[in-house]
């Protein structure tokens, strides 16, 4: 029976909307009144927001975090013949862009502790890739559940091998390493404004960061059908990926709460990781890094049946990911790392989300629930 007097939403993007709903309501009837509905005066505003709070030279917005990255690969010429090195533990975002482009996603390892992408697991596909006469060509560093990867030692490894790195920061946008923000990392970096996102809009959104001029460039055409100097001059094939205005209006309006929001996280996460860190396997975050907390992550031997224990008292729980890339049915067929995916397959049994958001005032009774299940 739920314990809980008013449900415990796993994620609640109301409670946001109730604190800007007048706000968002004037930022959509001025969309509406002046009808430039593609590419109207809010999605430059709001890039440019997005440079100022990152850091990074470029920001340019598109259709969703999945055409960002084809949009990266793209401009970097990647296509058939070239392997592109992905966690094997991720959601298919990852490796569906590659693969679009006649690309070989080829899946990597993860670390047990930090659920991001392992240097000596992609340094050995490396040297795989290269026994299939594949060219190693791009490495996606996907900063899971909101902690940025190791970026610099993936850099150090892949650049010694003339290899890009794009940051996928769909889950990590405003967090840090070492000081520097998500977007500032890598040869470029993509992020997602999905509604459950840290920062999200009310339908789908992306961009790409970047300080190269000249990729900046060749993003912002392909993103535009391959635009030239006109509408009607194409001078490469590209994507129709733009974000539409009303929701570069409504993420004008939400990033002004952003650096609250991700205080509040923490609270939550500290909350968690303060009733929870002696009793089970909790996130760890690196001390030169912190995370936006897109989800908050535990693992058990047990995961089924303390999923099944909290949603009796009414907490919501989401499993992320249940199959590893590599062992799914679209994606088997692609190679993976000669010492394997094992890490990878392992976490996919054992980890359990916890509900996670700005607003969540039932953090200590969530942790007090999950203790009571360990110590039963």
């Amino acid at each position: 029976m739920n314990e809980y007097s008013t449900p415990i939403n796993f994620i609640d993007l109301k409670a946001q909307q109730m604190l800007i709903r007048a706000e968002l309501d004037l930022a959509i009837k001025k969309v509406l009144d002046h009808g430039q509905y593609i590419m109207g005066p809010e999605v430059a505003k709001f890039e440019g927001e997005l440079r100022e709070f990152v850091g990074a030279k470029y920001a340019l917005s598109c259709a969703n975090g999945t055409d960002a990255l084809s949009i990266v690969l793209m401009a970097w010429n990647v296509g058939a013949g070239d392997a592109v090195f992905v966690p094997s533990f991720t959601y298919v975002a990852s490796a569906e862009a590659p693969a679009q482009l006649g690309a070989t996603p080829f899946f990597v390892d993860v670390c047990d502790d930090t659920f991001n992408i392992d240097a000596e697991s992609f340094k050995q596909a490396i040297i795989d890739c290269k026994k299939l006469d594949l060219k190693p060509s791009v490495v996606i560093l996907v900063d899971l559940f909101g902690q940025p990867a190791d970026v610099d030692k993936i850099t150090e490894i892949a650049h010694a091998e003339g290899i890009k790195v794009l940051v996928d920061g769909a889950q990590s946008f405003g967090a840090k390493s070492k000081g520097r923000c998500v977007g500032t990392m890598g040869d470029a970096t993509t992020t997602s404004f999905f509604p459950a996102k840290p920062l999200g809009c009310y339908g789908d959104g992306g961009a790409i960061f970047t300080d190269d001029g000249d990729l900046a460039e060749i993003i912002n055409s392909i993103r535009l059908h391959g635009k030239g100097s006109q509408k009607y001059d194409n001078i490469q094939v590209g994507l129709n990926s733009r974000l539409d205005t009303i929701q570069a209006a409504i993420l004008l309006e939400k990033i002004k709460l952003f650096p609250k929001e991700r205080e509040l996280r923490n609270t939550v996460a500290k909350q968690y990781s303060d009733r929870l860190g002696s009793l089970c396997s909790i996130p760890v975050i690196s001390p030169e890094s912190t995370s936006i907390w897109a989800q908050y992550t535990l693992k058990f031997q047990n995961r089924d049946h303390m999923q099944a224990e909290l949603r009796k008292v009414g907490i919501p729980t989401v499993v992320y990911y249940p199959i590893p890339l590599s062992m799914q049915f679209g994606y088997k067929h692609f190679p993976k790392v000669s010492t394997g995916t094992n890490v990878s397959e392992s976490l996919a049994t054992q980890v359990l989300s916890l509900p996670m958001h700005p607003y969540l005032e039932n953090a200590p009774e969530i942790a007090a629930a999950v203790a009571s299940i360990i110590e039963q």
